[in-house]
């Protein structure tokens, strides 16, 4: 028998004699999700302390030793390449759950992105609603207000056939449904628009989705709140929800690879209540406004096993945690079951112990529960109590310090190769790639979303005529009543390039960034990153994880911008099916004068087109060659200084006025760009394409070669722009239709209405 009953629902596990056979039975039987190295680890701990750990113990440890929680396959690289990347406005970098960056002389802006991919792929609905729910604590428990919510989601196509899905994986269009809802119904009811976004669709995500979910917020330099505890005797208040049986093992769940048996592990996925979580923002506002928070975490991915270690760990003390004062949903839950549950709306403060009872008021006030739990010692050790019996004792430093991973990694040689296929019917092509459902309006989805709540977007997602809406780059936020400073907003990702070059794919992604911010007239100035990743115990996932990092680094050093924030999600992997390298970015701007910010949409008959950045023939990755069936590795290359040469002399004209529209050239290329924005402005445009050089009118169309813009300048003013902005005119706006042709040699003439139906309809056609 290797456990043994101590007291009330506690036991002790015999791991001491436990064969290596009986350790992974023990592993597997109590859902830790720790390899063998790790179980001989611990059981070599307590053999040196000469006594057997009780459950309890064992499942603290095995949620600190998550890879959700503790970065040991990611921390190595991370240090290496991303950490350490600073600017003078920085103020938290990568230390809290968010960073924190100056936004003016008084205020700060905090933000974060992460991912909540297993349990939205066990419960669409469910998952994607408590990963919304995850990233607003974590703004909040910085002191901020959150004021903008972004969503960058992944699936397999919504046609994909259903004889082809493995057991236990749902379809795709079940998954899209679900999470969308469940993203537009928390979002919605707690009050925090939903301003920007990605849906992207690929076969790499049938067997393992992507949910990630951003959040930014706004705080007083004075109000900021660390997630730590820096002295001993300060309480340990529980404050929101009650403590339930939901979100169980979520980390661990997270940490693991998903199978046919990952629908009964539902108990992970935590349950969420956007009514609940309303007024405890209020709460935490009005507490932190009177100054008696002395520390702060929510309550997320670990529950009370990662926060309390993680905030006294970090403070340089120990704590003291009685589990029988916790409120709970459930009667007869085990202790091991309260210290690892996820249930959400539930944050953890330390707060002095002459504060609680304005704590406590605050909370009548807002009809939120509270819970005194224990405090801080000055030991560095977590003890836990049970009906006055102690369950735990453990120095923080092998709990919370965790383990670490320096893992093998093997990096894929390219082999260069380009097919040239012949000239296509440019009208056909043109038209299929504006309906692809990576390219067409996603309308649906962000009319779901309350993108005006709080009063604050002032650039929506959607921009253009009423009626007539396109596409944005970026979205604007205005954060403070009384200034015109601007806050731009904006979400990337290419799967597609990173597929084929990690590296590449990242400085891509950076690149598109810088693009979508300049283009609303904002200057890049702090970056959040998600990154995606499958089995790191494979040594070519790991390989693509260290050359996406090593390109993410490269380029936020060389642009000035520092990564303040981020999360790594690894094991997104199902029957041996690992997804794409996804390499998310949460990217935010400054703007002087929102006043001044550019939208996509074509504004007047007349006034010239231009193309900002160079159009080079390299197609691997681009929607043209993916629609077409051809293949090419040659992917589209960044040079950094020119990234930042070309983003400079664009802020330069915009602020001088010059520049009615703008527009970056991704996916789809020119041809698509140019759509989007004569569909915003119901406005057509004449293109000749002869200006961009010799090469073929496809390469011209439909190659995404970054660092370009597509800008409408104000007639006149054409000598002022060519100045400042080094760039090719392309044509002219005017007409009610798109006319492009390279010379005397027309490629097509398509009509505003057709443009506008086969873009804004070439999702619907797919979900019905």
């Amino acid at each position: 028998m290797k456990y043994e009953k101590i007291s009330d629902k506690v036991y002790r596990v015999k791991m001491r004699d436990a064969s290596d056979d009986e350790l992974k039975k023990i592993s597997d039987e109590m859902g830790l999700a720790l390899n063998l190295e790790e179980m001989k680890r611990i059981k070599e701990y307590f053999s040196n302390l000469g006594r057997d750990p009780t459950d309890v113990e064992i499942h603290a440890i095995a949620q600190a030793w998550s890879e959700h929680c503790s970065y040991k396959s990611s921390k190595p690289i991370l240090r290496k390449y991303i950490f350490g990347i600073e600017s003078p406005h920085t103020i938290v970098v990568m230390q809290d759950d968010a960073g924190v960056v100056e936004f003016d002389e008084n205020h700060a802006y905090v933000f974060k992105i992460e991912s909540h991919n297993h349990p939205s792929a066990v419960e669409p609905y469910g998952g994607a609603a408590t990963g919304v729910g995850g990233i607003i604590r974590d703004v909040l428990n910085m002191g901020a207000k959150p004021i903008a919510l972004v969503d960058p989601l992944f699936f397999a196509p919504p046609d994909y056939p259903y004889k082809k899905l493995r057991q236990g994986i749902k379809h795709p269009r079940y998954l899209l449904k679900g999470v969308v809802s469940g993203i537009r119904d928390y979002g919605n009811r707690v009050g925090i628009p939903t301003v920007a976004g990605i849906t992207y669709f690929d076969e790499g995500y049938v067997n393992n989705i992507l949910v990630n979910a951003g959040c930014l917020g706004i705080v007083k330099k004075d109000k900021i709140v660390r997630s730590r505890v820096t002295k001993p005797d300060v309480l340990l208040v529980m404050v929101g929800g009650r403590t339930g049986r939901d979100g169980i093992h979520g980390v661990n769940f997270a940490s693991k690879v998903l199978s046919e048996k990952s629908e009964e592990e539902r108990e992970a996925v935590q349950l969420g209540n956007p009514i609940l979580k309303e007024p405890l923002i209020h709460l935490i506002l009005e507490a932190n406004e009177m100054g008696i928070i002395h520390g702060m975490k929510d309550l997320g991915g670990g529950g009370l096993g990662s926060v309390v270690g993680e905030m006294c760990y970090s403070g340089g003390v120990g704590a003291e945690v009685h589990l029988d004062k916790v409120l709970l949903k459930e009667r007869d839950m085990a202790p091991w079951e309260i210290w690892v549950s996820e249930s959400q709306e539930r944050m953890l403060l330390a707060i002095e112990e002459e504060n609680l009872e304005k704590l406590k008021n605050l909370c009548d006030k807002w009809d939120v529960e509270i819970s005194v739990i224990g405090k801080s010692i000055m030991e560095k050790n977590l003890r836990i109590y049970w009906q006055g019996r102690k369950i735990l004792d453990l120095p923080l430093n092998f709990l919370t310090g965790g383990v670490e991973y320096n893992r093998p990694y093997k990096i894929q040689k390219i082999e260069k190769m380009q097919e040239i296929p012949p000239e296509p019917k440019y009208r056909e092509i043109f038209l299929n790639l504006l309906s692809s459902i990576n390219i067409a309006s996603k309308e649906w989805i962000i009319r779901q979303y309350d993108h005006e709540v709080q009063g604050k977007t002032v650039i929506k997602p959607l921009q253009g005529e009423i009626g007539f809406e396109t596409h944005g780059d970026a979205a604007v936020i205005k954060p403070l009543h009384d200034s015109w400073r601007g806050i731009a907003i904006t979400t990337v990702a290419n799967p597609q390039i990173a597929r084929i070059d990690p590296y590449v794919g990242s400085l891509y992604t950076m690149d598109e960034a810088v693009r979508n911010l300049v283009a609303v007239g904002a200057k890049p100035h702090a970056l959040s990153d998600c990154l995606n990743f499958g089995n790191p115990e494979k040594e070519e996932i790991m390989g693509e994880f260290v050359e996406s990092s090593r390109g993410l680094g490269e380029a936020g050093r060389f642009l000035e911008i520092p990564f303040v924030s981020g999360n790594v999600s690894f094991y997104n992997e199902a029957f041996r099916m690992n997804i794409p390298p996804t390499v998310v970015l949460m990217a935010v701007g400054i703007i002087e004068d929102m006043r001044k910010a550019i939208t996509t949409d074509l504004k007047k008959e007349g006034n010239p087109v231009y193309l900002v950045g160079e159009t080079r023939e390299e197609m691997g990755g681009s929607d043209y060659y993916r629609m077409i069936g051809v293949r090419s590795t040659y992917v589209p290359r960044v040079d950094l200084s020119e990234t930042k040469r070309r983003s400079e002399e664009l802020l330069k004209a915009m602020k001088s006025g010059l520049i009615l529209s703008c527009h970056d050239v991704s996916h789809g290329g020119l041809a698509v760009t140019l759509a989007e924005m004569a569909i915003g402005g119901n406005i057509g445009a004449e293109i000749d394409l002869r200006s961009m050089g010799v090469m073929r009118d496809d390469f011209k169309l439909f190659s995404e070669s970054p660092t370009r813009w597509v800008c409408e300048v104000q007639r006149g003013k054409e000598g002022e722009f060519e100045k400042i902005v080094n760039a090719t005119k392309i044509g002219y706006v005017g007409g009610n239709s798109l006319r492009v042709r390279d010379g005397e040699r027309w490629l097509f003439n398509v009509h505003l209405n057709i443009l506008r139906s086969r873009w804004k309809n070439g999702l619907k056609d797919y979900l019905g």
